[in-house]
């Protein structure tokens, strides 16, 4: 299964990928938008974590770019995409459903919330 991270921060993208290697999950990391959308269009995702503060495009723009390729090639079964974000007031989540992102998870996290998160979308094992 492989998984688009789009994180600007290179410190938390090490420290996504180095929580997320234990799940035996191929990564692929995006710090633009441009960079992700290209990623995506070339690649199958099982799953992408969206950070929402990044240079050239943010993360709700991507989405909604992502979601309308979806709707072009009429994928039955849209990517789910996980909002990574320092953003917590009270209508950050509702901007990241509205968006098209699937659920949300605030920083700083832990790496048991990042897995549960995971798990809620992709058959991963979780032992630890």
């Amino acid at each position: 299964m492989k998984i688009l991270l789009v994180e600007d921060n290179l410190m938390n993208q090490k420290v996504v990928m180095f929580n997320l290697k234990k799940l035996n999950l191929e990564i692929s990391a995006a710090v633009t938008g441009s960079e992700a959308i290209e990623l995506y269009k070339n690649n199958q995702f099982s799953l992408v974590l969206m950070d929402i503060m990044l240079p050239e495009m943010d993360g709700y723009q991507i989405t909604q770019a992502i979601r309308e390729m979806e709707k072009q090639k009429n994928i039955e079964n849209p990517v789910p995409i996980i909002a990574l974000t320092a953003n917590t007031y009270d209508n950050d989540k509702e901007k990241c459903f509205n968006a098209g992102m699937n659920d949300y998870l605030s920083k700083p996290f832990t790496s048991k919330q990042l897995i549960d998160m995971i798990a809620k979308y992709l058959p991963v094992s979780t032992n630890e």
